[in-house]
């Protein structure tokens, strides 16, 4: 079922600075660019930030004029330094007219998806834009273009510095991290270590206090094999990796459980009482996640210095141009974008200026105590 189509010329005023929203389109071919114009043609969403669309005003045109949308208006502009704040602002990143065959995967479409993360990409790391917000790529088009990553979270990781970055589902209060992500199940195994899975609680509890503003996150971890090893009987790796893993984070003063079995825990709603799970494989986590928060839900990028985001269905090249295409989910990677960016600000903030320790006899003069 569709949404209803937003009211035209909606205005919002906010006295807060509007947030730089890069937006790479993904594959052109997709329902990328198709999202992202259904998300914001309702000008409520300019309040609170600035878009920047990486793509091209043709590119644009095409799919508006394939969904038959009267509402999307924006403004071409050459650089993102000249942006205008509450307006949706395209960025050209080529000017030759492209041949959009939509609903097909090819190489096209792999190669104008990375034209358009390579320009935003380079403009956050100049400031040019606060946070990044990635259409839906197609993983064998992108490569073939020259793509050498298996996801925009290894991308992204590469290019800040680090090893590893931490891929994380969001949706509302729901957040579930995986130890490993794009890699074959085959694989999942051997990268299930005592080290790694600690590494992964410990960036997971750093992101739920900086990113989210939980003081003192609870985290529960999932196992591995089914019944979460059944005391052994359907393997070692819950007692052999996972739960020294948890114990060594107890011993930090993380607040983490586990492990749990991952069937039971999402179909008893168990994941409710903890503000983050931590899965040990892509589909494991996301399989729990997606059945619950398809619509809305949201990949985000945590333990990097950038914030990104990304809806979390993908490129659906059977439904693209037939303006069927569900936008919550962008509409929602936006919102979250803006929200960790403020509040990893806000946090920096309050560290930089701590308020000074009163004594006892202080405290109860205050006002407030």
């Amino acid at each position: 079922m569709q949404n209803k189509r937003p009211k035209e010329n909606v205005n919002i005023k906010s006295n807060r600075k509007p947030i730089r929203v890069g937006i790479s389109v993904g594959d052109i071919n997709g329902i990328g660019p198709e999202v992202i114009i259904k998300a914001l043609r309702n000008t409520e969403i300019l309040a609170e930030c600035t878009p920047i669309i990486y793509g091209s005003t043709k590119t644009m045109s095409f799919h508006k004029k394939a969904i038959g949308d009267d509402l999307f208006n924006y403004q071409r502009v050459t650089d993102a330094a000249d942006a205008i704040d509450r307006k949706v602002n395209i960025v050209s990143c080529w000017n030759e007219v492209v041949e959009i065959q939509l609903g097909k995967a090819n190489e096209i479409g792999g190669k104008y998806a990375f034209l358009s993360l390579e320009k935003a990409t380079q403009d956050l790391a100049a400031g040019k834009i606060d946070v990044l917000v990635t259409a839906p790529i197609s993983k064998e088009t992108i490569h073939s273009a020259g793509f050498k990553f298996p996801g925009h979270t290894e991308y992204l990781a590469d290019l800040s510095g680090k090893e590893d970055a931490l891929m994380m589902m969001v949706s509302g209060e729901l957040r579930v991290a995986l130890v490993t992500s794009h890699i074959p199940l085959k694989q999942v195994i051997e990268e299930v270590t005592q080290d790694k899975i600690l590494a992964k609680i410990q960036e997971l509890n750093k992101s739920l206090k900086k990113d989210f503003g939980i003081i003192r996150p609870r985290i529960a971890v999932l196992g591995l094999n089914p019944h979460a090893g059944e005391k052994g009987e359907m393997g070692t790796e819950e007692s052999e990796q996972i739960t020294p893993a948890i114990q060594k984070a107890m011993e930090e003063g993380i607040v983490t459980f586990g492990p749990y079995p991952a069937d039971g825990f999402f179909g008893s709603r168990q994941y409710a009482s903890f503000d983050a799970v931590l899965a040990m494989y892509h589909d494991q986590g996301l399989t729990g996640f997606k059945s619950l928060a398809f619509e809305d839900g949201v990949n985000f990028t945590a333990g990097l210095p950038i914030v990104r985001t990304s809806p979390d269905h993908g490129t659906a090249f059977d439904i693209a141009g037939k303006g069927d295409a569900n936008e919550q989910s962008m509409r929602s990677a936006i919102y979250l974008a803006i929200d960790v960016y403020r509040k990893r600000k806000f946090i920096k903030e309050i560290n930089e200026n701590p308020l000074p320790k009163r004594t006892v006899r202080e405290e109860k003069k205050s006002k407030f105590f």
